[in-house]
């Protein structure tokens, strides 16, 4: 009985390319992470709030929804995943928070979801219903009058619910940019102390900016979490991954590829993962898949973004178009200010780089770690080195 329960649950998941490349799928297609699950699903069950710290694009996100399908989790938690990269106001967290909510309980049938419409009285006249009767958000940023209590109402919520909550909050670092409630730090925490129905993980991929809000004592947020910083998955465990997936469809991998490939992505899953879809596209059953292919896949990948990557660029100011192309043919830039990065990479001058790299840095496009940018778009770079710009 067991075997065919085992079955049925991976027919339900089969995918037809085993590298997936956009978002995460279930626990066959999910690469290692095991001492790190153990350790969060371990937290979480015993009360504890965690802070999760890696650079984007490593797998923190896919980490959570897998630690959120472990068993002892996922039946016995509600458990919500919430973004919020893409905010920048209180009143726009809010927003997604309440979706987020909303789109988890509504599965659940109506004795679930009905519980929290019924709490959310600040905007209860602003949810509307499909054809079936089930409730949908849709609310416009302009109906939340109030954010804080439509906020108050949440919590008030996930404190009383039928189960006990887990909420991970994606990007957390983002509420240090909320310019609209400069006590938003405090707000949150007082809340979440006040919740002795839910618990919290707060990821994030900005270092300095998550590791102020945790480990400063002027913080709020102080001593308040269990600190974990996740590093890249191991080659080992990544070649394994890959091996297995290959052989299992009846391909052959040969065994330099994703060593070259963890090397040329320091590691990184996203690109290793994206690059890996490709080239199992490419291998037909029966056939192996080469180190001469990894070029030809990434050239794919490369040409398929190119007219995102041109619009991107020819966007950019002027003096930050010409500070990115230089940090990109530099790879790891140090010193940028300085007269000779200045001088041979032909820009303008020291306090014109310093803007420029603001600006960058503000957007996304670069990162500086300990004083070394780099492009942050492994992708992009390759791009701007191959066009040449």
């Amino acid at each position: 009985m067991k075997k065919s329960f085992i079955f049925a649950e991976k027919k339900e998941h089969m995918m037809n390319n085993p590298f997936v490349t956009n978002g995460y799928v279930s626990p066959e297609y999910f690469c290692d992470r095991e001492k790190e699950t153990e350790k969060i699903v371990s937290l979480l069950t015993n009360e504890n709030n965690v802070a999760l710290i890696s650079p984007r694009r490593i797998g923190k996100t896919d980490l959570l929804h897998h630690c959120f399908r472990q068993p002892e989790i996922k039946e016995k938690y509600h458990t919500f995943v919430i973004d919020i990269y893409a905010t920048s106001s209180v009143r726009d967290f809010v927003n997604v928070f309440g979706k987020a909510v909303l789109d988890e309980l509504r599965p659940k049938g109506k004795s679930v979801w009905e519980g929290f419409l019924n709490v959310l009285s600040s905007l209860r006249s602003e949810i509307s219903f499909d054809i079936n009767g089930q409730p949908t958000w849709g609310i416009g940023l302009g109906a939340i009058t109030n954010p804080i209590a439509t906020l108050d109402e949440i919590f008030h919520y996930l404190n009383h619910a039928d189960k006990p909550c887990l909420i991970a909050i994606d990007e957390f670092q983002q509420i240090t940019k909320y310019g609209d409630d400069a006590n938003i730090e405090a707000a949150l925490r007082t809340y979440i102390q006040r919740c002795h129905n839910a618990h919290f993980v707060f990821s994030g991929s900005h270092r300095h900016l998550m590791g102020a809000i945790f480990t400063s004592p002027a913080r709020p947020f102080y001593q308040s979490v269990t600190l974990i910083n996740l590093a890249p998955i191991s080659l080992e465990k990544y070649q394994e991954f890959c091996q297995t997936h290959f052989e299992r469809n009846g391909k052959s991998l040969d065994s330099n590829v994703v060593p070259q490939l963890y090397e040329r992505f320091e590691g990184i899953t996203s690109y290793m993962q994206r690059t890996m879809n490709v080239l199992y596209t490419m291998t037909q059953k029966g056939s192996l898949c080469t180190c001469d292919m990894i070029d030809i896949a990434i050239k794919e990948l490369l040409d398929f973004s190119s007219d995102t990557y041109e619009t991107l660029l020819y966007q950019m100011p002027e003096k930050q178009r010409a500070l990115f192309v230089a940090i990109a043919s530099a790879g790891k830039a140090k010193a940028i200010n300085g007269s000779e990065f200045v001088r041979k990479y032909h820009l303008s001058s020291a306090s014109s780089v310093a803007s420029a790299a603001k600006g960058l840095l503000e957007k996304d496009f670069i990162t500086n770690d300990k004083g070394v940018y780099q492009v942050y778009d492994l992708f992009f770079k390759l791009w701007l080195q191959r066009t040449k710009l």
